[in-house]
């Protein structure tokens, strides 16, 4: 069964380099960013690791934790944090899951359900498509799904941006334009009557179409 957003995140159980987590107890009531990887040691996942750990701050300011996953054994990921450090100039401070059974990724639809074997003897290749970023809330629903290939870089500020642009919409009735990044101006959701509008926003807003209507970020 293939996941879609606002399905329940499955939740599960794995070690990490930072001991065995229930995925679901450990996002309590923060947000949670999971991001895959097809094997340590590899080339871009080692670039994209290290930018997240440079960011890190700017998720925790918006109550959200990063989580790696690999598919390969916890002490792997150990002896890799330390090229990751070294390389890119920041420490992997969030939990990396070792998914040497093949578990989460078949749980999370990164490889088919009747794949056979486990971690050892995989390659990169084998593993391509554990290349993924799910977003999930604190209601432990599924916000946002992102496949890569292996040899393009994922843009972690796009997951911030669209971090924010979730967070503001669950708590505004509003949508946000393309390119929308915080403090820009967003759109009245459609679900929201002019007569509603009225009273939400009493100055007003600018409408090139009826239903166009664009207001101030609010707060």
């Amino acid at each position: 069964m293939s996941l879609r957003i606002n399905d329940i995140a499955p939740n599960f159980t794995a070690k990490t380099t930072q001991g065995e987590i229930d995925f679901h107890s450990w996002i309590g009531d923060s947000w949670a960013v999971l991001f895959s990887h097809p094997k340590d040691f590899t080339p871009v996942c080692t670039t994209e690791l290290g930018y997240m750990a440079k960011i890190e701050p700017e998720f925790t300011k918006r109550n959200a934790k990063l989580i790696g996953l690999s598919i390969d054994p916890v002490e792997n990921h150990a002896k890799w944090a330390a090229d990751i450090e070294e390389t890119q100039g920041a420490a992997v401070n969030y939990p990396m899951i070792g998914d040497t059974d093949l578990a989460v990724a078949k749980l999370y639809n990164m490889l088919p359900a009747e794949e056979p074997g486990t971690s050892e003897g995989r390659t990169a290749a084998t593993n391509a498509t554990v290349r993924s970023v799910f977003i999930v809330g604190p209601d432990k629903k599924i916000k946002l799904t992102l496949t890569y290939p292996m040899t393009t870089g994922r843009n972690f500020d796009e997951i911030l941006r669209v971090l924010d642009s979730i967070q503001l919409t669950a708590k505004h009735r509003v949508a946000t334009p393309v390119n929308w990044k915080q403090g820009d101006d967003v759109i009245i959701a459609g679900s929201v009557s002019d007569d509603e509008a009225k009273t939400i926003y009493p100055e007003g807003w600018k409408a090139p179409k009826p239903y166009l209507r664009i207001v101030k970020q609010p707060k």
